[in-house]
């Protein structure tokens, strides 16, 4: 198969996992990570097949990892997985390699780190969907499946100083997973591109934030 062909069976295979999931992990955000890892990875020189393969595959094995609330490593069970659907489907060896490197690292909270071009565009395209409108809209739907008791507490800037991991609870709110985790996104992008980008999303972010504890003060 061309590599047209092998990508085209590549996402049929990758959207068997995308059936009745949370919305906030969707087959639709397999989409933007996939459009951005093309925009990055042509702007950083990456292999377009391998980095667009790795989008298509990076989040196989996210739907099971909520349903365990967390319990297991979804990049590193995804990465298992991907080997095995390319070799049937006869992706070469090295290219394998490659694809299964850049699903194990692209997990923000994984000991693996992105080694290559291909896995830190992966990384940064991944990262980069749970910024600006985009990542605000995934935020409150991820708040209202972990179960969120309130839209928010007031005290968000306190609870994200303690260090405790809030997420899959119910004690985790949209504003605490921005205060504890989104904000520093921008610091962690590994190539330039990527870093542009966050950077302008993450203003968005603040400025809506801003706007919205203005509102609750009734003061916009």
């Amino acid at each position: 198969m061309t590599k047209k062909q092998l990508l085209e069976a590549i996402e049929t295979e990758a959207k068997k996992y995308f059936v009745d999931v949370s919305g906030c992990h969707d087959w639709t955000h397999v989409e933007r990570v996939r459009a951005l890892a093309r925009r990055i990875g042509k702007a950083e020189g990456a292999d377009l097949f391998v980095m667009e393969a790795a989008a298509l595959l990076h989040d196989i094995a996210k739907t099971e990892e909520m349903r365990a609330k967390g319990g297991f490593c979804h990049a590193k069970e995804g990465a298992k997985r991907a080997t095995e659907i390319l070799t049937r489907l006869g992706v070469g060896v090295e290219d394998i390699g490659h694809i299964a490197h850049c699903i194990h690292g692209h997990r923000n909270r994984s000991s693996a780190r992105p080694e290559t071009i291909e896995a830190k565009v992966l990384f940064d395209a991944d990262k980069l969907d749970a910024l600006g409108a985009v990542g605000i809209g995934r935020s409150f739907l991820f708040a209202g499946m972990a179960g969120s008791r309130t839209l928010y507490t007031g005290n968000e800037k306190e609870l994200a100083k303690t260090g405790k991991d809030y997420s899959y609870t119910s004690e985790d709110s949209v504003f605490l997973e921005y205060e504890q985790h989104l904000r520093h996104h921008k610091d962690k992008m590994l190539t330039g591109t990527g870093r542009a980008i966050a950077k302008e999303r993450t203003a968005y972010m603040k400025d809506f934030f801003r706007r919205f504890w203005d509102e609750v003060k009734g003061r916009e």
